[in-house]
């Protein structure tokens, strides 16, 4: 049956635009309202995520066609949305940027597989007239993306508002629905790897009401959820049978977070629980050491560097993670992850003692990335958790990188696409640890839940 849910996409002319800000306020006014709200990020992000899911108070899914594919991007959004809510989905880059000189895997073909109208977030930074003619551009380079209206953002006077706003509504023949000021640096402060999570931010608490008071004063929030309603009813996938009742938990799968490590796919660990395992939290800073009778433990990624000096004093959970991993435990660790297990990290001239489970350092650098999009990986040697010659896609985004160079090391796939731990190599094995720079993601390589519960159960069996 066509599913009826109200819907936008909120895209810019590229990075910087104030994309997630305005995201952040609508979810945050429209919620405040009353209104139920659903939030979603175009491909492959953990921050910008993390700030859409503190906004909707719910987790925030990636739609990303590149890793799962049209039909299971537009099943999760249809199985996610909600009717008689505010379902927004914060795009990436701009509008037409994908993968490739086409726009492949752009946020507008996203609009055009959801159906979902398009607000353009205009930085309005030096800028007046030309903006209506970047706003004309992208309605006309693909007619079938529907652009309904502009949101402004770093309005500087009410007369550059009032200029902006009859450019693009006369030659656009669009709606301004918005007007945002430009407010303090330090509301959504950057850094490395893009925003800082809403875990480290300190004035989070406040910012929900700036936020939400910012949009009521500056936006026409009825005419925004009018764009939304008028999206049209969406084709769902097929009706799959009734899901069978979930499993009794026969497995305990340790995952670490906290502050240091946040970049978790809610699908990832809601695959490792219907494959029947017992979700364990676990910190790497609260001075604890890994919890006892584990079988097995995920590491994903977020910012160790930043944390190096809190992590490297917490030796009773680094020497106990050194010990399980001696013994056995199979351990997935996911970037951030494997910095934890280095025998160290290197951050703005200090050294940093880590878990010294794998036989390599590493050092974080301040220039560009060290690896940033998304990964193809061939499974070319043995290992706890995939077969030889399975094909894998994820992503990277990584500052940082490993000493001694990959070949010196026992790696087990080979990189057909992005950089990994470099040489084209990527997945540093040792004992029954993985760990990788790239990111996976549940729906796109299944084998990734699957294999991690066979080797949980595996460790379980022999210790009993």
């Amino acid at each position: 049956m066509p599913l009826a849910v109200p819907r936008l996409v909120v895209s810019g002319f590229g990075g910087e635009s104030g994309k997630t800000l305005v995201s952040l306020a609508l979810l945050l006014a429209a919620g405040r309202g009353g209104l139920a709200v659903r939030a979603y990020k175009k491909g492959p992000d953990y921050i910008d995520a993390a700030w859409l899911a503190w906004a909707s108070q719910s987790p925030a899914r990636n739609l990303d066609t590149f890793l799962i594919g049209d039909a299971a991007t537009r099943a999760s959004f249809a199985a996610t949305a909600l009717p008689d809510a505010l379902n927004l989905v914060e795009g990436n880059r701009g509008l037409y940027d994908g993968v490739d000189s086409r726009g492949a895997h752009s946020t507008a073909e996203l609009a055009k597989l959801l159906h979902a109208p398009v607000i353009l977030v205009v930085n309005a930074t030096k800028v007046t007239r030309t903006a209506a003619a970047l706003v004309l551009g992208c309605q006309r380079l693909d007619p079938q993306v529907r652009i309904a209206g502009v949101i402004l953002n770093h309005i500087a006077t009410a007369r550059h508002e009032r200029v902006l706003r009859e450019s693009i509504e006369s030659l656009c023949s669009i709606p301004v629905l918005g007007a945002f000021p430009r407010l303090p640096g330090a509301v959504l402060p950057g850094r490395h790897l893009g925003l800082v999570p809403p875990l480290e931010h300190p004035g989070a608490a406040g910012l929900t009401t700036l936020l939400a008071d910012t949009c009521a004063r500056c936006v026409d929030l009825p005419a925004v959820l009018a764009v939304a309603r008028q999206a049209p009813p969406l084709a769902t996938p097929a009706v799959p049978p009734p899901a069978a009742a979930p499993l009794a938990p026969n497995v305990r799968i340790g995952v670490v977070r906290d502050s240091a490590f946040t970049f978790y796919y809610p699908e990832n660990l809601e695959a490792l629980e219907a494959g029947a395992a017992r979700i364990v939290p676990c910190s790497a800073l609260d001075g604890a050491p890994l919890p006892p009778d584990l079988d097995a433990l995920y590491i994903g990624g977020g910012f160790p560097e930043t944390h190096a000096a809190a992590l490297a004093s917490n030796r009773a959970f680094l020497d106990s993670l050194e010990r399980a991993a001696r013994r056995g435990l199979p351990v997935f660790a996911e970037c951030g992850g494997l910095m934890l297990l280095a025998r160290s990290i290197s951050w703005q001239g200090n050294r940093y003692p880590m878990a010294g489970v794998l036989p390599c350092d590493v050092e974080v650098c301040l220039g560009p990335p060290q690896g940033h999009g998304y990964v193809e990986l061939r499974v070319d040697r043995p290992n706890p958790f995939f077969s030889p010659g399975q094909l894998l896609r994820g992503h990277e985004f990584h500052y940082s990188h490993i000493a001694p160079a990959p070949a010196e090391i026992g790696t087990v796939c080979e990189v057909t696409r992005g950089v990994g731990c470099g040489n084209r190599r990527d997945a540093i094995v040792v004992h029954n640890v993985w760990a990788a720079y790239t990111h996976m993601h549940a729906l796109a390589a299944p084998e990734w839940a699957a294999g991690l519960l066979a080797a949980a159960r595996r460790f379980a069996a022999a210790r009993a």
